[in-house]
């Protein structure tokens, strides 16, 4: 039976996820931005919290989990490459790594780029997969630590999921992406039907995460350093992916 995921909104554009297991009645958290909206929905859902997943150390991913485990021991689970900078681990683990929750197993990919040691937890029986501030909806973290070809590679990694993969980013960031999205892919029929989709739920209060790999791939330039409409609208026919990411990254960054 597939786990039941569920997107909680923090902060002021965060998101934390939970993933439950009907039949253990296991319920894993991934990353804890601030402990009251998670602890509510706990308590409203009656899941006890066993694990905790956390994919890098930024202090919005990580600050409410003492309150957190005030009211839950849990069992906390990060990158060994970024131990050092993350609250204390009961289970240090790095790119490769497999470990079971919920009856099926979960894999550790490295996705270095905006932080180096960052990690993504992909759960390939329920078909999703946490991504954090690597590969976000219709975008990709800002490279506050890695390097382009890093970050392209990281990229790289998650685009060959297969497309119905769920994927589970950070922050709610979309309808600012999207906006950037259509100035180096503005030919893109599916952009200009996504953009469109995700006005009409932010205007009705919804979320626009968790999003499909499928969608991603088929809308989010920083996926797209291949495609020749893009390398042909940024003059760069037939160069590098990665350098052609790294034109994209720089103008979003101007953006």
């Amino acid at each position: 039976m597939p786990l039941e995921i569920v997107t909680i909104p923090c902060l002021s554009d965060n998101y934390a996820f939970l993933a439950h297991d009907a039949v253990s009645g296991n319920t894993a958290l991934i990353d804890a931005p601030e402990a009251g909206p998670i602890l509510a929905e706990l308590d409203k859902r009656g899941w006890t919290l066993t694990h905790v997943l956390l994919t890098h150390h930024h202090w919005d991913h990580v600050d409410g989990l003492p309150g957190i485990l005030e009211k839950h021991s849990a069992k906390v689970i990060g990158a060994a490459a970024d131990a050092h900078r993350l609250p204390p681990l009961d289970q240090e683990v790095s790119d490769g790594d497999s470990f079971e929750f919920g009856g099926e197993p979960v894999q550790v990919m490295d996705v270095s780029g905006h932080t180096v040691g960052h990690v993504a937890y992909y759960m390939p029986q329920s078909a999703v997969v946490f991504t954090a501030d690597s590969l976000m909806a219709l975008g990709c973290g800002r490279l506050f630590e890695g390097t382009a070809p890093q970050m392209w590679a990281s990229l790289s990694k998650l685009a060959a999921l297969p497309d119905d993969t769920l994927v589970c980013s950070g922050h709610e960031y979309t309808q600012s992406n999207a906006k950037f999205a259509i100035t180096v892919d503005p030919g893109n029929a599916a952009l200009q039907q996504r953009m469109a989709d995700i006005d009409r739920a932010r205007a009705a209060g919804e979320p626009t995460v968790p999003s499909t790999l499928a969608l991603e791939k088929a809308t989010n330039p920083f996926l797209r350093a291949t495609d020749p409409a893009i390398q042909a609208h940024l003059g760069m026919q037939n160069a590098d992916p990665a350098e052609v990411f790294a034109e994209i990254r720089a103008r979003k960054d101007r953006f």
